[in-house]
């Protein structure tokens, strides 16, 4: 379930959790048509930025034009099923996340480098077929409102305890140290949305697992998904370290 570097190497320092509270992008439009860019192990969250090396001849271009335009990309997470039709057009997961570039470097040789920032979650509605001077691939989407009704803000309170005390722990045994500084005080400043979104993307759980995090329809919702997640994490890694270990009440 669980690969990659340990989520204390990667989880961002409070000054970026405070970075990603205080970004909100407006005026995004309700349907559109937008390029869109399918990876394998990649996931993009609203309100996250994400660095993006992009080198294949079709999305050097989709880069350009977009950087030419409205600057907008939606994020597509192909299904485990397609992976290896990668050179092609991939079976996708039918919900993305719309995301703006907010930097760009093109490179000596026609790569680019840039970071999204997402806006909002999208559901692909259709995918108009391909132009001949067209490599990538775009689709007609719809856009998806993450609600937080406030009669669920207790429920949202304990799970968000909950949470910080699995990351603090989960962190805790790999880095120590880093594992102390997991505590309400340091997200405090943090809103619940960009607080669930954030850890979400930090942890590198599997593709699949991201996505499904990112297909729930409410605030709550997600924060119940990311809650179980991390929940049989800790307890994955609980049964690992044997019975002397700690564990969280």
């Amino acid at each position: 379930m669980f690969g990659g570097p340990s989520p204390g190497a990667i989880l961002p320092r409070s000054d970026d959790f405070v970075k990603a509270a205080r970004v909100v992008w407006v005026n995004d439009p309700l349907r559109e048509t937008i390029p869109i860019f399918p990876l394998q192990n990649v996931v993009l969250f609203p309100r996250i930025l994400t660095p993006l090396h992009l080198f294949e001849e079709r999305y050097r271009q989709m880069a350009a034009d977009a950087l030419s335009g409205g600057r907008r990309i939606a994020m597509v997470t192909v299904v485990p099923e397609s992976v290896e039709g990668m050179a092609g057009d991939p079976e996708i997961y039918p919900v993305g996340c719309a995301g703006v570039i907010t930097e760009s470097q093109k490179l000596d040789d026609g790569r680019y480098n840039i970071v999204l920032l997402g806006t909002h979650r999208v559901r692909i509605l259709d995918e108009p077929e391909r132009t001949p001077d067209r490599l990538y691939r775009v689709a007609e989407v719809e856009r998806l409102e993450d609600p937080y009704d406030p009669g669920q803000a207790q429920h949202v309170a304990s799970l968000r305890t909950r949470i910080i005390e699995l990351v603090g722990d989960i962190v805790g045994a790999g880095d120590p140290d880093r594992g102390a500084e997991m505590t309400p005080e340091m997200f405090q400043e943090i809103d619940d949305a960009a607080l669930v979104n954030s850890l979400s993307n930090a942890f590198p759980f599997a593709p699949a697992e991201k996505q499904g995090l990112l297909e729930a329809n409410t605030i709550p919702e997600r924060f119940e998904r990311l809650e179980g997640v991390l929940s049989f994490l800790h307890a994955e890694r609980d049964g690992l370290k044997g019975p002397n270990s700690r564990s969280v009440h």
